[in-house]
C-alpha cells in the first residue's frame, strides 16, 4: 500500500497522464484515493478550511500540462484559420468599437490613437473572457476523468488558464504592429507587463474556480456566464478610460478587479495614465477572489463525483 500523503502510485499517475494525452476514455469507476489504511472513497479532507496540498499538485504537474495541451489542440482542430482566430476576434471588435465609440461617440482615449487604445485592452480582455468560459466548463468537460480516477481536481480549472496564454502572446505581437503603424512607442513601464498578466491570471483563476465548482451542480452557470461576460466587458475600461469615473466612485469602480488589470496592461504597453492608489482596492479584491475560490473549490470537490 502507498504511504500516507501519496495521492496515487507513480505508475497510476503515468497511466492517467498517458490516457489523457491519447484522448482515451475508460469505463467510469468509483473514484478512489490511496491512504495508509487502504483504498477509500475519493473525497477531499473534511473541515471548514481545507488546505491546498502543493506537494501533491507538483506530483501531478504532468497531467496539468497534458490537459492544457489537449485543450489547445481541440480549440483549433479542423479550423481553417487556426491560431489566427486569436487575432481575428479582438481585431474585429476593435474595428467596430473604433467606429462606434472612437468616431461616432468620440470617447476620449487619453491621447492615444483610439484603435490602439481599445485593442490594447481587448488583448487582455479576450484572454480573460475566453479563459473564463473554458475554465468554468473544465470539470464538466472532463466528467469521465473526474468520475473514474483520483487526481487533484483543481488541476482541471488550473490547466484551463494556460492555453489562452498562447493566444495572448500572438495578440501582443499584433499589438506591436498596431503601435508601430500609429507611431506609439512603449515606455520603461513595459517591464511591468508580466505583473499585469499575472494579475489577469489571478482574476481568471479565482473567478473560474468559483464558476467551475458551481457548474458541477448548477448547469445553468454556462448560460449565466454569457450574460455576465457581456456586462463585465462594459463595466471595465475597455472602450473608455477609467478617468471618466470621478472622485470616490473610482474606488467603487475598482471593486471590479479587471478594471485595474486592463488599465495597468494598457499603461505598460501603449502608455496613458498609471493606475492610481485605487489599484490597491482591485488587488485586494483579486486576492480575496482567488483565496475564496480555492477554499470553496476544495470544499465543493468532496461531492463532485456524486453530482457531476
Amino acid at each position: 500500500m502507498p504511504e500516507q500523503g501519496s495521492a496515487a502510485p507513480v505508475a497510476s499517475r503515468r497511466s492517467l497522464v498517458a490516457d489523457v494525452a491519447q484522448g482515451g476514455r475508460r469505463a467510469p469507476a468509483r473514484p478512489r484515493r490511496a491512504t495508509t489504511g487502504g483504498w477509500v472513497e475519493n473525497r477531499a479532507p473534511s473541515g471548514w478550511l481545507p488546505s491546498l496540498d502543493l506537494a501533491e499538485l507538483w506530483r501531478f504537474r504532468e497531467l496539468a500540462v497534458v490537459l492544457a495541451g489537449r485543450d489547445l489542440r481541440v480549440r483549433y482542430k479542423q479550423t481553417v484559420l487556426g491560431v489566427a482566430w486569436a487575432v481575428v476576434q479582438p481585431l474585429v471588435a476593435a474595428a467596430i468599437f473604433s467606429v462606434v465609440f472612437g468616431r461616432l461617440v468620440q470617447v476620449p482615449s487619453e491621447g492615444i490613437p483610439y484603435p490602439v487604445f481599445v485593442y490594447s485592452a481587448l488583448v487582455v480582455w479576450t484572454y480573460f473572457a475566453t479563459g473564463l468560459e473554458s475554465v468554468s466548463q473544465s470539470l464538466v468537460r472532463d466528467r469521465d476523468l473526474v468520475m473514474r480516477t483520483y487526481f487533484p481536481r483543481i488541476l482541471a480549472p488550473g490547466a484551463g488558464v494556460i492555453p489562452g496564454l498562447v493566444d495572448l502572446a500572438v495578440s501582443l505581437a499584433v499589438l506591436a504592429v498596431f503601435m508601430a503603424a500609429y507611431g506609439v512607442a512603449p515606455g520603461p513601464e513595459l517591464v511591468l507587463l508580466p505583473l499585469w498578466v499575472l494579475a489577469a491570471i489571478a482574476v481568471l483563476l479565482g473567478a473560474g474556480l468559483w464558476l467551475s465548482a458551481l457548474n458541477v451542480r448548477y448547469r445553468d452557470v454556462r448560460h449565466t456566464l454569457t450574460f455576465l461576460i457581456q456586462v463585465w466587458l462594459f463595466a471595465s475600461p475597455v472602450v473608455y478610460p477609467s478617468s471618466l469615473v470621478d472622485g470616490a466612485w473610482r474606488y467603487v469602480y475598482a471593486l471590479n478587479p479587471m478594471a485595474t488589470v486592463i488599465e495597468g496592461f494598457r499603461w505598460s504597453t501603449v502608455g496613458g495614465p498609471a493606475p492610481g492608489p485605487y489599484a490597491l482596492v482591485s488587488l485586494g479584491v483579486t486576492a480575496v477572489l482567488l483565496v475564496s475560490g480555492i477554499v470553496y473549490f476544495l470544499r465543493a470537490e468532496r461531492r463532485f463525483a456524486d453530482v457531476i
